[in-house]
């Protein structure tokens, strides 16, 4: 209730205050605006000719009488007084409803002890702009997870040892294609999801992908001691997974 009626009060405020602006351009500050839209241009002069001595005089005038026009209107000076009027009501009621403390004593925990941790250096990194592809010779394998936003990513997995158990590779790509070479023997699990594109899967080609998700997997992917998990994400932007 208390919240309902601060709410209220704060609204009654911004309300008043509004009116009380109108008023004073329309009735009892007609220049208010001229001196403003002065201000403003002798800013923007000034900062037009930065490197000039008459630009600094320009723009620090400028910022003086702006400040002045605000000091001298009404509604700031309403503004300040509802400031501190709020400010007093706060006061009042802290002082009516007391905040009461209650200590809080917990009870010490058994001492965790830091771990030792292995840094791995990632085969792709996190781009805005640019191809990225998987070195032409031998290279170590460690899971894919980047999000890029234009351009192409090539991973080629004849050129590495995959681990036993399950390969994760998720790639998160606004516009470009996204290339995926899989060896015979590794089964493969596809999670796509593509805006405007098309997909070639193991030569089953679909050229019109529009706002769809799609899961494929090959029959033995779950039985399988080598297999890899793809999930791709395309706003606009072509899928190929292929066999090498």
């Amino acid at each position: 209730m208390f919240k309902n009626a601060k709410n209220d009060y704060i609204g009654w405020l911004v309300l008043i205050g509004v009116v009380i602006l109108l008023l004073e351009i329309l009735f009892f500050n007609r220049g208010l605006i001229f001196s403003l839209f002065i201000s403003g241009g002798m800013i923007y002069l000034g900062r037009k000719k930065a490197g000039k001595k008459m630009g600094k005089i320009l723009f620090f005038g400028g910022i003086i009488f702006f400040i002045i026009s605000i000091l001298n209107m009404m509604t700031f000076k309403f503004l300040l007084l509802a400031i501190l009027l709020h400010f007093f009501i706060q006061f009042l009621n802290s002082k009516n409803n007391p905040k009461k403390i209650t200590p809080d004593i917990n009870k010490p925990g058994p001492i965790q002890q830091e771990e030792t941790m292995v840094q791995t250096k990632p085969l792709f990194e996190n781009i805005f702009l640019g191809q990225q592809k998987t070195p032409f010779g031998v290279y170590e394998w460690n899971d894919v997870n980047i999000q890029t936003g234009i351009g192409d990513t090539t991973i080629d997995l004849s050129y590495t040892m995959l681990p036993e158990g399950e390969t994760v590779i998720f790639i998160r790509n606004i516009i470009g294609n996204i290339q995926i070479l899989v060896p015979y023997e590794i089964d493969v699990s596809i999670h796509h999801s593509c805006v405007v594109g098309s997909t070639t899967v193991f030569g089953n080609h679909n050229s019109k992908i529009f706002n769809q998700v799609f899961h494929l997997k090959t029959p033995s992917y779950e039985k399988s001691e080598h297999k890899v998990k793809i999930l791709t994400s395309l706003v606009v932007g072509n899928l190929e997974v292929s066999r090498i």
